[in-house]
């Protein structure tokens, strides 16, 4: 089954997987949340003790999984240094290389809005690509 990969250059690809994961961002409402210390081994927050409110909600972190690790897409993010081999096989790019408004932002829900952003475009284009995510 010959891919679309072929049609549209791996740079082209990469850009609107960009697009697409720095879209999903903008989209994104996270749960804020609110955290202090606890009474005893409760859930509940003693109000007397500093309680912060974290707007991004809970801390993680996303990578979008391109399996195999090779191809024309894959030896064009090796071209632009970005990602790597991952642990378990595949090749392994932080979400935040596609989307790089929240390079700083540790929001687990915006990171894995931007992986499945631009892991939708890749699937589009015949590239077997994934979201790993897992909360901080």
């Amino acid at each position: 089954m010959a891919t679309i990969e072929k049609v549209k250059s791996a740079y082209d690809i990469l850009v609107e997987a960009s697009e697409s994961a720095e879209s999903a961002v903008k989209a994104c409402r996270p749960t804020p949340m609110v955290v202090g210390e606890a009474i005893g081994l409760s859930n509940e927050i003693d109000e007397s003790k500093p309680t912060y409110f974290i707007e991004g909600g809970v801390c993680g972190f996303a990578s979008i999984i391109i399996k195999p690790a090779r191809g024309k897409f894959v030896t064009e993010l090796k071209k632009r240094k970005i990602g790597y081999v991952g642990y378990y096989g595949g090749y392994s790019v932080s979400s935040w290389e596609f989307a790089p408004s929240i390079r700083q932002d540790q929001s687990y829900e915006r990171a894995c809005a931007a992986a499945a952003g631009a892991v939708e475009v890749l699937q589009k284009y015949g590239i077997n690509a994934y979201v790993d995510a897992r909360i901080d």
